[in-house]
């Protein structure tokens, strides 16, 4: 299962793909998705089309798709639709076992800001306690040697 920001930048990078995958009126045949496992396993990412002739929708045609590869549904628009999956040997050709973890650099500087801060506090809370509990001990010392 992927989140709303992976479906998101995997949409934008499927702008750009061409149509490479078409169900016709056969509709989802092996065929059909043995092609489609073809093509995940060399891009990940494909861009397919239900042509007019097709007693199906593009929503039927790539839940049907994704069932039987066990893919993810990107994004259904009219009578496209866009399917991904991880590649496994794409992986290894790149080097990228996972998937890459964007950090946002503005909120990575601020998170270390706050942990400064944090440490900065304690540093102080515990220079401040140290400096109570000897003044205590002064003043009992004091207290005990004004007893006796």
């Amino acid at each position: 299962m992927i989140t709303s920001k992976q479906r998101a930048e995997l949409r934008g990078k499927a702008n750009e793909l061409d149509t490479t995958l078409m169900i016709g009126k056969e509709g989802v045949t092996d065929a059909t998705v043995q092609e489609l496992d073809r093509q995940l396993e060399a891009r990940e990412l494909v861009k397919g089309k239900v042509l007019e002739t097709a007693l199906m929708t593009a929503r039927e045609a790539s839940d049907q798709l994704c069932e039987a590869l066990g893919a993810e549904g990107i994004q259904c628009v009219g009578n496209k639709f866009v399917i991904w999956r991880r590649s496994e040997s794409l992986a290894k050709k790149t080097g990228t076992a996972k998937a890459k973890v964007r950090i946002n650099p503005v909120r990575a500087g601020a998170q270390k800001r706050r942990a400064a801060a944090r440490a900065e506090r304690e540093r102080k809370n515990e220079y401040f306690k140290q400096q109570a509990i000897a003044l205590a001990r002064q003043r009992r010392r004091s207290e005990r040697d004004g007893e006796e």
